[in-house]
This record gives C-alpha cells, sequence and structure tokens, in this order.
C-alpha cells in the first residue's frame, strides 16, 4: 500500500447548519419533537427558518462535521458532498476550503437547492434539527473522484446518505476504490432511524466487508441487532465486523476488534451548551489516532476530548485549536 495523500475522505451530505437558541414553547408551537431530527421540504424550512431568532451559519453535515475536525487536529482530510451552485453552496464550498479540506466534487448546475439544516438549541442544550436534504442527496457514483479515493488512508461513509439509490452506489464504488488500492472503509449508523429503514442493508455491509469499520451509538447498536441488551448487540456486532466503535453518552465509548475490547471514558465538561455534533467529532478523534497508528485505547481518549470540545459551545465545529488542545492533553499527532 502507498503512503496516503489524504488521512481520511469523507462522503456525506453537504449541508449548511443554521443555528439558534430557543426556548421549548417554540419547539412545540412549530410542532416538532424535541432532540428529533426530521426532514422537511423546501416550503416547512422556510417557516422554521421564519421563527428563529438570531443565527449562525456554517458548513455542516455529519461527514464533512467529522472531515473538518481531522483537519483541525492537523491531518489531511478530503469531502465529496454534492451542493448546487447557489448562495449556499458557495457558503459551504468557502468553509470546507477555508478548513483545508480538499473537495473535488463538482456544483449542481440545476436541481434542488443546496441542503441546510435548521438546529434549534433549548436552554438545556438539546438540538432538535430540521433537515431540507435537497442538492445534497443527488450525490452519484459519477461524482465520486476516484483519485481521491484511491490516496486517501480511510475512506468514512456517512448512513445519513444511503436514502437515494445513487448514493449507494456511490458508496460502494468508493468502497471498491478503496479496498482495490488497499485502503480501510468505515461507516457511521448515523441515527437509530437510520438503521431502522436499512437494517438489513447496513449488515450486508458490515457482514460482506464492504466496510471495514462501524461506528455506532449505543441507540443504533441495539437497533442494529434488534436487542434491548447492550452485551448482546456487542457481542453480535464483534463477530461481524472486523474493528467497531461504539459511543454511550457519559459512559465513555468502546473499541472492539475481534477478542479485544478497550474502553475509554468521558471526557470531563463544566456545562453541556449544545450537543450538536458530538458524535462526528468523537469520530475525527477516533479516526485521526487510527490513520497515526495510535492504540485503539488512545484514539477513545482523543475522540473523547474532541466531543468534549464540541459540546461545550453552539455549532459542530470547534471553536477551540483542537491541535493545540490534543497536545496540551498529551496526545501526540
Amino acid at each position: 500500500m502507498s503512503q496516503s495523500r489524504y488521512d481520511v475522505a469523507g462522503i456525506g451530505n453537504a449541508i449548511v447548519d443554521v443555528l439558534a437558541r430557543t426556548e421549548d414553547d417554540v419547539l412545540a408551537r412549530l410542532g416538532v419533537p424535541k432532540g428529533g431530527m426530521m426532514l422537511i421540504d423546501e416550503p416547512r424550512a422556510e417557516a422554521i427558518y421564519a421563527a428563529m431568532a438570531q443565527t449562525v451559519e456554517m458548513s455542516g453535515g455529519s461527514a464533512a462535521n467529522t472531515i473538518a475536525g481531522i483537519g483541525m487536529l492537523g491531518l489531511k482530510p478530503a469531502f465529496l458532498g454534492k451542493v448546487r451552485d447557489d448562495k449556499l453552496g458557495a457558503s459551504f464550498r468557502h468553509g470546507m476550503k477555508a478548513a483545508g479540506i480538499h473537495f473535488p466534487t463538482a456544483d449542481a448546475a440545476e436541481g434542488p437547492a443546496t441542503a441546510r439544516c435548521y438546529i434549534l438549541v433549548t436552554p438545556d442544550g438539546e438540538r432538535t434539527m430540521n433537515t431540507y436534504l435537497g442538492a445534497a442527496q443527488n450525490l452519484s457514483p459519477a461524482d465520486v473522484d476516484a483519485e481521491t479515493i484511491a490516496a486517501s488512508g480511510i475512506t468514512y461513509l456517512e448512513g445519513y446518505l444511503w436514502d437515494p439509490p445513487e448514493a449507494k452506489k456511490a458508496f460502494v464504488k468508493a468502497s471498491e476504490i478503496a479496498h482495490g488500492a488497499g485502503r480501510k472503509v468505515a461507516l457511521t449508523l448515523s441515527d437509530s432511524f437510520c438503521v431502522d429503514r436499512y437494517r438489513d442493508e447496513f449488515l450486508g455491509l458490515i457482514k460482506a466487508k464492504t466496510v471495514d469499520i462501524v461506528f455506532a451509538n449505543e441507540s443504533e447498536l441495539k437497533s442494529l441487532y434488534q436487542t434491548a441488551d447492550f452485551a448482546t448487540a456487542l457481542d453480535a456486532l464483534r463477530a461481524d465486523a472486523a474493528l467497531a466503535v461504539v459511543t454511550r453518552s457519559e459512559q465513555g465509548a468502546i473499541a472492539v476488534e475481534g477478542a479485544t475490547l478497550v474502553s475509554a471514558p468521558a471526557f470531563p465538561v463544566d456545562k453541556v451548551v449544545d450537543t450538536t455534533g458530538a458524535g462526528d467529532l468523537f469520530a475525527a478523534g477516533f479516526l485521526s489516532g487510527l490513520a497515526r497508528g495510535l492504540p485503539h485505547e488512545t484514539s477513545l481518549r482523543l475522540g473523547a476530548l474532541c466531543a468534549a470540545e464540541i459540546i461545550s459551545h453552539m455549532g459542530a465545529r470547534p471553536e477551540a485549536n483542537l491541535k493545540a488542545l490534543a497536545a496540551e492533553n498529551g496526545f501526540a499527532l
């Protein structure tokens, strides 16, 4: 296997996050379930935006957040995702470029507008997401830049993008290119609702070794194996996946590889302000450690540190210098 030009390449929904603080009664008035993620159409998006107070706008999307975190830790990232040639599309591209991310995907010249996610954050730090997927869902196999994937040590696939048939084909194509170049492929299950919809397909990807590394939280893992017992689900995942990483909120995280299981505690935080992006940045820390050849336990701790930074403020992109934060806490990247 040749040396990689990029440490990690992500493939996922290219979304502009629009965040605002709000109160619980606003959620009730809008009729959106607190803490959930709802897919919405363009008219609904406009109605929610009209109800939002002062907003913060930034490039987002689950895999894109992970890739941004990897870049902020000092590694070399790439991202593939679809935007429209509109104002928000330009905003997304600018944000990725500013973060030092290689972003070779061409803009769509027609079709739906650039995706956006309206994130309402209540005083307890809980985030409620309302997502218009727009152009992001039109990623196709033609958008898979073979040179980028072949030159990336790890390709990271976002489960949220498993809905459109063409995107599924893009994932499989990327996996074939990565494995053909001797690289690794990771999949994040993204959401228990995604798992409910595509349980058999996700299990198929894992068992067929289309993906080598699986990221899940506890609820996604239980949904995947249709059990309420964590230990039972973990044993099943251990048997199916070459390497699996499971986050458990305040209980920390676990990595299993064959007969080996290692764990790390959650990193302490003074106050949880906004949980948006916690899983994304955890994955950024773990993948960065993995790309640098660190032990899994060290990579888990780095993931926990990155997640702690992100939940201490609004938004899914770090405010602190992640590379400096990692160094201060003894991580050598």
